[in-house]
């Protein structure tokens, strides 16, 4: 993870775009290899304590993220989700992803190494890593959600797009979680 710092640093701007979506501040860069980074950044009403937990355990995933998570003592590792509430772990509807750097309270490194039966170019995708860096601003919590590594493709910019505006809705759910309290994952999927 550090080399992706130091060449995120060294790397030319070749295009940068910016938006809000909602709360959530969103920049888009092209880095010198031609990928693509996105940062979503928002602040969040919580503790960074509160955000760690809810981003780092199963158990917080499920307030915000996905209605079902779980992870094992055998590979404290990783964490496998689903949007189904039904799903079951190690079915072809679950998505998992491996954190691969922790600092508590401060940086969780991931990547996508497990997604749905037929997700579309998950070739292009699992060369991308994400990283959410928590940090103190005033009363709330700055949350960043950088992800690193969309390739110059077909495949590559239509993830880009995808997640450009899923992500920011995962963002805002996690806003969302410490205002009026865990997403209510019943009537999120009856919509």
């Amino acid at each position: 993870m550090r080399a992706w710092a130091t060449g995120l640093a060294a790397a030319l701007l070749l295009t940068v775009s910016t938006a809000l979506a909602g709360e959530v501040r969103v920049t888009r860069q092209v880095e010198a290899d031609a990928t693509t980074t996105m940062v979503h950044e928002i602040l969040v009403d919580a503790t960074p304590a509160e955000v760690w937990t809810a981003i780092s355990t199963a158990e917080g995933w499920m307030t915000w993220a996905v209605p079902i998570a779980w992870m094992t003592k055998d590979d404290p590792d990783l964490i496998e989700a689903a949007y189904d509430p039904a799903s079951k772990p190690g079915g072809a509807d679950t998505i998992q992803q491996r954190f691969g750097e922790r600092i508590p309270g401060r940086r969780l490194g991931f990547r996508t190494v497990k997604a749905p039966a037929g997700f579309p170019h998950w070739d292009a995708y699992q060369k991308v890593t994400s990283v959410f860096e928590i940090e103190p601003a005033g009363r709330q919590t700055r949350v960043r959600l950088t992800s690193r590594g969309y390739p110059d493709s077909e495949g590559g910019r239509v993830l880009v797009g995808f997640f450009e505006s899923g992500n920011g809705e995962t963002l805002e759910n996690l806003r969302t979680r410490f205002v009026t309290g865990p997403v209510d994952w019943t009537a999120k999927l009856r919509r």
